[in-house]
């Protein structure tokens, strides 16, 4: 069992895997810190100095504490709406979302070039034989003794 185990785990194919997972999340990694830390600071000084890191909706604050900020809110229990957290999550699934296109595309475009590719499309020796055979068929005049 433990051959079949270590026959399963290092295959090709999981490998690869294991290899596209680890560089996902350092992707990942590197996409949250370009929203967090460059886009959405940006796009909030553009629309008026807004922090969309905390941005939240007060929904219950049964103790009246005051809340100035999300973590404020969340040490004092009060339940929150943040929409700045979810607009922050949408820009990134989009640049995720978009770099992946990018990335299939590219893949797509090399098959197709694969595909066209002149030198693979050489005929084998049976289609070339073939085709001789099939041409020399019809140079022949029909013969008289085949009576329709």
């Amino acid at each position: 069992m433990f051959k079949e185990f270590r026959d399963f785990a290092v295959r090709g194919n999981m490998i690869d895997l294991a290899i596209g997972v680890i560089i996902g999340a350092a992707f990942g990694a590197i996409v949250s810190s370009l929203v967090d830390d460059i886009f959405m600071p940006v796009i909030g000084l553009l629309i008026g100095g807004i922090d969309f890191s905390n941005l939240f909706i007060v929904l219950s604050n049964p103790d009246g504490v005051p809340v100035p900020s999300l973590d404020a809110a969340r040490a004092a229990g009060v339940a929150t709406l943040n929409i700045g957290l979810f607009i922050n999550a949408v820009v990134k699934f989009l640049i995720i979302a978009f770099a992946l296109f990018l990335v299939v595309k590219g893949i797509n475009r090399f098959k197709r070039e694969e595909a066209v590719d002149p030198n693979s499309a050489a005929p084998t020796r049976e289609e070339v034989l073939l085709t001789e055979i099939r041409d020399a068929i019809r140079q022949t005049p029909p013969s008289p003794a085949i009576v329709k």
